[in-house]
């Protein structure tokens, strides 16, 4: 490990981020005003795309319902339990369409097929496009055989994960086993933090920046213009002045613009948001200097709430050697990462800690629950607790850190070998985010399920990235250049041809 950490960023593309924000707070509430965002911010998710963003629309198909109170019991029997028999071996999807279920509407004269036929279509597909994931943050490396009997309990930790509720088929245990592992991660004792498992990274983030806003009810939500859009969300959810400060190449907050920021708004409380992990380029703000910069600044402990986002990293990094330490003996707020990332899940989930003292601020009692509820979602996924407590308890830290320490490996590989190519890559040091040249194919980006935004695309290295998947997906790449080459250049002929004419017959 000591040869590849921390690993060096040897070269950098452009920054599709091109103008810093003004040293003042803008209202989230101010972006609903007019229709459209202001053009020195980026848009929020629901607002209309502008600017230079690229969006392609791939509109989804439905799997039509089998309306079953049409069928005789014996035919709708026939039709759960068999599989459709076709002529010449063909089904109505993987002969037309094996990429979708889009073709299992298209019956024609097969009939409708039956459930097992979608099903197993279904399965298909996505073995299919499991096999061609790369370019978002999810370990699809992952067996939960041993939990698969679960299934058919509807198993639900609604409200307070420390106050049982009077609805009994719940996994708290496991619930409290995992938020004490993460406890012992991020170095809070036991008496001093609260959180819950969420649905998913997304929620986490809702739920620090609330803590936040309930602390300090005044204060400025600062992040950083390449931060994850559910932190703008949760500004424009709960009417807070919001801030999007400049980043550096790296994709770092502009520590410069954040200073600059603070001291223009110092009489009102800050609340921080500390990427721990870009969502683009994998960048870590260091949380040492944000902490320095608030005390040149003039803000006191009281003054200030920082919320970390580790979606990804936030479990990657307390493994890595020379990284910078999350930890609550720190002074921040909360720290939020998904579960089905790194971790790997067949369900979106996550976990979101705090300080114990913050929490009497957003909770409240329920009678109908019996309980007391301080969460956003109400109910949560009762099955998520186990499939991180199983993980955990079957790969323990030594584990973990090995699945840390190959994909940083992979990682820098796939970087020297686009290299090789003649790609344009960076990688930041702590990451395994391998940024590259936007390719022009979208056939190829949608095969590879490529995160894009502007002129740059990016794969996030996961434990399920294997050294013959990225051969598999470079040799690709460089075929999928060479084929816009050749393309554009045989453009550049034939409109000689059509100025000049052609030059055989002079």
């Amino acid at each position: 490990m000591e040869s590849i950490l921390p690993l060096s960023v040897r070269g950098k593309l452009p920054t599709p981020v091109t103008k810093a924000a003004p040293p003042r707070a803008d209202s989230a509430e101010d972006e609903l005003q007019g229709g459209s965002p202001r053009s020195v911010g980026a848009a929020y998710q629901a607002l209309p795309v502008t600017g230079d963003s690229i969006i392609t629309h791939n509109y989804t198909p439905a799997q039509p319902v089998l309306d079953a109170d049409e069928l005789e019991k014996e035919e709708l029997e026939a039709r759960i339990n068999k599989v459709t028999v076709v002529s010449a071996g063909e089904t109505g999807f993987s002969r037309q369409h094996r990429g979708g279920l889009a073709a299992s509407i298209q019956w024609g004269q097969l009939g409708p097929p039956s459930l097992g036929r979608v099903i197993e279509d279904y399965k298909e597909k996505l073995q299919l496009r499991t096999d061609h994931h790369m370019g978002y943050p999810y370990n699809l490396d992952f067996d939960y055989g041993p939990l698969e009997g679960l299934q058919k309990y509807c198993i639900n930790n609604l409200g307070d994960p420390f106050i049982e509720s009077n609805y009994g088929v719940h996994s708290r245990e496991f619930e409290i086993g995992v938020l004490q592992w993460f406890a012992r991660l991020w170095e809070i004792e036991a008496d001093d933090f609260w959180g819950y498992i969420t649905n998913c990274g997304t929620e986490g983030n809702l739920h620090g920046i609330l803590v936040g806003r309930e602390t300090l009810p005044d204060g400025i939500l600062y992040a950083s213009r390449e931060t994850h859009y559910s932190v703008f969300k949760a500004a424009r959810m709960y009417r807070m002045d919001a801030v999007k400060v400049g980043t550096l190449d790296s994709g770092e907050i502009d520590y410069d613009e954040l200073r600059a920021q603070l001291a223009a708004n110092a009489s009102r409380p800050a609340i921080i948001n500390v990427n721990i992990g870009t969502t683009v380029k994998g960048a870590v703000d260091d949380l040492d200097r944000v902490l320095d910069i608030l005390k040149e600044t003039g803000y006191a402990e009281d003054r200030f709430f920082i919320h970390c986002d580790g979606a990804l990293f936030g479990m990657m990094i307390p493994f890595v050697k020379r990284a910078p330490m999350v930890t609550f003996k720190k002074p921040i707020g909360s720290i939020s990462v998904s579960g089905h990332k790194f971790v790997g899940s067949p369900v979106p989930c996550g976990v979101v800690m705090t300080r114990l003292r913050y929490i009497k601020g957003v909770s409240s009692d329920v009678e109908y629950l019996n309980s007391r509820d301080a969460t956003i979602m109400g109910s949560r996924n009762g099955h998520a607790p186990i499939y991180m407590w199983y993980t955990f308890t079957r790969k323990g830290y030594e584990g973990l850190r090995k699945d840390v320490e190959k994909c940083l490996r992979n990682a820098h590989l796939l970087k020297s070998m686009l290299e090789k190519a003649g790609v344009k890559v960076m990688l930041n040091e702590l990451s395994s985010t391998v940024v590259f040249e936007r390719p022009r194919e979208e056939a190829f980006v949608r095969k590879w399920q490529l995160a894009c935004e502007g002129d740059i695309a990016h794969v996030v290295v996961m434990p399920n990235i294997t050294i013959r998947k990225l051969e598999t997906f470079v040799q690709e790449l460089v075929e999928s250049r060479a084929r816009v080459a050749v393309s554009e250049a045989l453009r550049l002929a034939e409109a000689a041809r059509e100025r000049h004419g052609d030059d055989e017959e002079e």
